[in-house]
């Protein structure tokens, strides 16, 4: 007996030896798995739900009057930035949720499936753009229905969203990284927002740069969040491509060039 369990599992590592066309198949198999989680559990996505509402609202017409005059001209700069700001924000759950999976025990229950060992975690990331996708279109549309009217066109916007949608998907590989080696989800949680909040609120999302003490403005001038927010604005407000948008692509493929690598040896080495 003890013989015969040795040898199916040593079958069951051996066929967890994918081809990549193997391990690509197994890896959208796992990325719908997570939408059907989605499905039966739809809280999940309250933070890409309300979350785009509720600041748009509260931003602009809090300080919509004190920064720009009023609404109407505060929406330009708004947008942008609680755009980056919410799915940027949507990016730490796919930490918490490969940690939540780990410490549950499916990802052991995964080890014993004929599939490739890194599709569990691949599947996830995939698995994570679509509330990426839902949170900008939700941001745009609560902008709209204020007032808001990009002059750099819908193929401005969606180059826009694409862009966001990029960035943020290998922002959080880095989460990843932490959800492998974390002891806990809310660990996860909390290393991410001490990396974010400053990131995100000390950056020109919600109020022009010169505004801020000159201190503070070599800061957020080299925020990589602010490169974002300026890239996604010149695209939708004057649909024009400027650095900003390759500073963010080039800092996006520094991101997945550093964190991939070691977010999937860690993981390969729990798997």
């Amino acid at each position: 007996m003890k013989k015969q369990s040795t040898m199916s599992i040593s079958n069951i590592q051996l066929r967890n030896k994918a081809s990549f066309k193997q391990a690509v198949r197994n890896s959208f198999t796992m990325a719908y798995r997570g939408l059907l989680k989605v499905r039966r559990t739809p809280e999940q996505l309250f933070d890409v739900t309300f979350q785009p509402i509720i600041f748009t609202l509260m931003f602009t017409y809090i300080f919509g009057g004190a920064i720009a005059g009023n609404v109407q001209n505060y929406l330009p700069i708004i947008i942008p930035g609680i755009l980056v700001q919410t799915v940027i924000t949507t990016s730490i759950v796919t930490g918490t949720q490969l940690r939540e999976d780990m410490d549950k025990g499916v990802f052991d229950r995964f080890k014993s499936l004929p599939i490739a060992r890194i599709a569990p975690l691949a599947g996830a990331l995939l698995a994570d753009t679509i509330r990426y996708t839902i949170a900008t279109v939700l941001t745009f549309s609560m902008g709209f229905i204020l007032g808001y009217r990009p002059e750099g066109g819908l193929g401005a916007v969606i180059i826009a969203e694409l862009l966001v949608i990029a960035c943020s998907w290998a922002i959080s590989w880095i989460f990843a990284f932490f959800g492998v080696i974390a002891r806990s989800a809310s660990s996860v949680q909390g290393i991410s927002m001490l990396v974010l909040f400053p990131l995100t609120f000390l950056s020109n999302a919600f109020v022009p740069a010169d505004t801020m003490p000159n201190w503070l403005q070599w800061f957020v001038n080299i925020n990589p969040i602010s490169h974002l927010v300026t890239a996604v604005r010149d695209l939708t407000n004057s649909g024009t491509l400027g650095w900003d948008l390759a500073i963010s692509l080039t800092g996006a493929a520094i991101i997945l060039a550093v964190f991939a690598p070691i977010t999937v040896r860690a993981y390969m080495r729990r798997a």
